[in-house]
């Protein structure tokens, strides 16, 4: 216990004092990642503890980056009114579309997910009056939070990020540690089970579907103010998969392992597409390195200690 509190500090100095020596770029692919981490951890409680892989979670992330554009561009709403309305928007979506995907089960459901982020796609090329079509919405400027330092700086926004992902991420850990975690983790293992003890199955799925899409939606809002401009391309297939990637690689069931698996992904598209042409190669056996690793890297680093301790001990 005492080994992994001394490592969760660690880790905390690295992330906030290493960004002061660090390139601009690293710090700004940093904030990239940590924005991605919020929206896989918020699949990881689908995926990992509930066991349902949703392929269209990017749905509800386009909802919150979407109604930050439109709510900034349009309105000129502030950022303390975007990030509820945002994580309001992704919700209300989750409310409205979650009846129709728990329809589904196994690869019908996957589908059903991937099929409504698809038409979400769709929708947001073909309303070119709200959305901006394929041009998107540009010109959106980072959040003013009357602080003395500039969001439009690379560091402070780094930051205001680093604090959006900590609270997020102790919200997540409280949630999975909670009596509702708990369930949805004993509705995985044995569905017919929970409801035969007298869990209403449907409604817990149901409400854990909108917890998550309010994660998501609030990563989506950060991701418009970090690119100041969205377009139909962050609910497209590519993106929809990459999210799904980054639960699997770093390891599904784990509060920390869709972080890690948001961190080598984002870094491995951009930093290998500068050192070689052939980049969409080296990504391609990345992820089908990924198939092969259920656990993920993190369930690949459990085993390996475990054989550690279990030679040093023998």
């Amino acid at each position: 216990m005492r080994i992994r509190v001394l490592l969760l500090i660690s880790i905390l100095l690295v992330f906030f004092l290493f960004p002061q020596v660090l390139p601009p770029y690293v710090v700004t692919l940093m904030t990239l990642s940590l924005i991605y981490a919020i929206a896989a951890m918020s699949l990881n409680i689908l995926q990992g503890y509930l066991g349902l892989p949703a392929l269209g979670h990017m749905t509800f992330f386009a909802f919150g980056a979407y109604a930050t554009g439109i709510l900034t561009s349009r309105y000129h709403f502030g950022f303390w009114i975007n990030l509820p309305l945002s994580i309001v928007a992704a919700a209300i979506a989750a409310a409205i579309l979650t009846p129709l995907i728990l329809r589904a089960v196994k690869l019908y459901f996957m589908m059903i997910t991937l099929s409504i982020a698809l038409c979400v796609w769709g929708l947001a090329i073909r309303w070119v009056d709200m959305t901006g079509g394929d041009n998107g919405i540009s010109g959106i400027p980072r959040p003013d939070l009357g602080l003395p330092w500039s969001m439009g700086a690379t560091l402070p926004f780094y930051y205001l990020i680093l604090i959006f992902f900590l609270i997020n991420l102790g919200l997540i850990f409280l949630l999975i540690r909670s009596p509702f975690g708990t369930t949805l983790v004993g509705i995985r293992d044995s569905e017919s089970r929970m409801s035969e003890m007298g869990y209403h199955v449907k409604i817990h799925k149901y409400l854990a579907f909108i917890v998550t899409a309010m994660f998501a939606g609030g990563a989506g809002c950060m991701f418009t103010y970090y690119s100041r401009f969205i377009s139909p391309d962050v609910i497209n297939l590519e993106h929809c998969m990459k999210l799904v990637l980054m639960v699997a690689l770093g390891g599904p069931g784990t509060v920390l392992g869709p972080v890690l698996g948001a961190f080598i992904i984002i870094f491995a598209e951009q930093t290998i597409s500068i050192l070689t042409a052939r980049w969409l190669m080296i990504i391609a056996v990345l992820y089908y390195l990924t198939a092969n690793l259920p656990e993920g890297v993190l369930g690949l680093l459990a085993k390996a200690r475990s054989q550690l301790w279990g030679k040093a001990r023998g």
